[in-house]
């Protein structure tokens, strides 16, 4: 049996090969966490994911924990964030991910305003966002 780690034609080890960052065409990085086996989502079919958003310093604005349950929605038709529907076709079902969204495919110049004082922000305008993905279900 080997005592050294079998490495890919990548250079990464089999059991960290999945650390390695990828990109969507339009500018998304993530990480796998876990990589799942089933199925892609395809545009228009739901999809059920479980998510925690992080601002760049670290704070959490947002999480499905605090509603109970995953949140869902049809991939590509504008129902989330650009960022999630380039992203998403890209995860399995089961798959775990760690995600930087750009600005631009996030909540742009516009921001996302507290509704309960108009005057601060939940997500200041122009800023990239982190979020821990995971993918419950398609159908």
């Amino acid at each position: 049996m080997p005592t050294t780690p079998i490495v890919s034609a990548t250079g990464a080890s089999p059991d960290t090969a999945h650390l390695a960052p990828q990109f969507t065409p339009g500018g998304v990085r993530f990480i796998f966490r876990e990589r799942g086996t089933g199925a892609l989502a395809r545009p228009g079919q739901r999809v059920a994911v479980r998510y925690t958003g992080f601002l760049p310093d670290g704070h959490i604005f947002d999480a499905t924990a605090a509603s109970g349950g995953p949140v869902r929605f049809r991939v590509g038709r504008k129902e989330v964030i650009a960022g999630w529907d380039k992203l998403l076709p890209l995860l399995p079902v089961g798959s775990r991910v760690r995600a930087w969204i750009p600005a631009a495919l996030a909540y742009g110049a516009a921001g996302v305003r507290d509704p309960d004082d108009e005057s601060h922000y939940l997500i200041p305008p122009d800023t990239d966002l982190v979020f821990e993905l995971q993918v419950m279900s398609v159908r």
